[in-house]
């Protein structure tokens, strides 16, 4: 499997092997180059793929059980999908005293939007919001969800090429948000991604990070997450796999990290952090807060900081 890019032509491969590989691109662009993703990758370009493949973001929701959790069917709708993002946006922000009438005048990067779930809310709360995500797939289909839900004219998107920095200028935002993406990151990615949302955001912003800590079935879903990934290199496999969730969200469990690896890799960045969890989080120093939320899922765990 690969995905290749040059001079902003989107290419479209029709089959490859460990060597060349023939692609065809909408300028009917031929290249003989190879670029083998990262295993932690493959899942999400693979899905990004069967997006972008189909016809509207409501066939996406309805035909893959990756947006529904394993849910799929005709009953399903995009405006359903929204719905939740219009739900949870402004809980997180109040929960987090991060929801205030000077957003509207703010700009904010969202790590990992995807087709725009929560995108569409974030649009209607700030007057600029970058939507970054790993795949044009995506990307496109968060277009698709704003301008039917959202501000359109308040969008603008971020392809992250390498899964793991940010092609924006220092100091660009005034904050960064990720949820549900930094667990499905190698470690090394989701960390060097934590630390490319605090350079990007300007001195006295705010960053909200949601992370995924080490559980007692690890040991199991990790090994097993690893065959699953691999197995989406196989051809026609993966796009098959990544239409079942209940399959796919084991190629997803890629990492596990603890607040004390986030705060050493911060370092004197941030201040005033509060460490957030819907359970005991043992991992904390008390020099920092801790703030405590139910609607945050019993493995995962939040930061939320101004950057200084």
């Amino acid at each position: 499997m690969v995905w290749i890019q040059a001079s902003r032509i989107r290419l479209h491969y029709l089959n490859a092997s460990d060597g060349d590989c023939t692609v065809v691109g909408d300028a009917d662009v031929r290249e003989s180059l190879v670029m083998r993703p990262r295993s932690q990758l493959i899942a999400w370009k693979v899905a990004g793929r069967v997006s972008d493949r189909h016809m509207s973001a409501d066939e996406v929701v309805r035909e893959t059980g990756w947006v529904f959790n394993n849910a799929t069917g005709d009953h399903l709708t995009l405006a359903d999908f929204v719905a939740t993002g219009d739900e949870e946006v402004p809980a997180y922000l109040e929960a987090f005293g991060l929801r205030s009438p000077e957003n509207h005048q703010q700009t904010m990067i969202e790590i990992g939007s995807g087709i725009g779930r929560m995108t569409a809310a974030f649009t209607r709360e700030f007057s600029d919001v970058i939507a970054a995500d790993l795949d044009i797939g995506f990307l496109e289909r968060c277009h698709e969800t704003v301008s039917r839900y959202g501000r359109a004219d308040h969008l603008r998107t971020l392809e992250v090429a390498d899964g793991r920095s940010l092609a924006l200028g220092d100091d660009s935002v005034d904050f960064a948000f990720s949820y549900l993406t930094l667990q499905h990151c190698a470690q090394g990615d989701a960390l060097n991604l934590a630390r490319e949302a605090v350079r990007v955001t300007r001195s006295g912003g705010r960053i909200a990070l949601n992370f995924r800590g080490p559980s007692r079935l690890d040991p199991l879903l990790l090994p097993l997450g690893i065959v699953v990934r691999n197995s989406f290199r196989l051809p026609r496999v993966g796009e098959w796999l990544s239409q079942r969730r209940s399959i796919a969200r084991l190629a997803w469990q890629v990492s596990r990290i603890s607040p004390s690896q986030v705060l050493a890799t911060l370092g004197g960045s941030v201040d005033g952090v509060t460490i957030w969890s819907g359970g005991p989080v043992d991992d904390v120093q008390s020099a920092f807060r801790r703030g405590r939320f139910d609607g945050i899922n019993q493995n995962h765990w939040w930061i939320t900081a101004t950057v200084t």
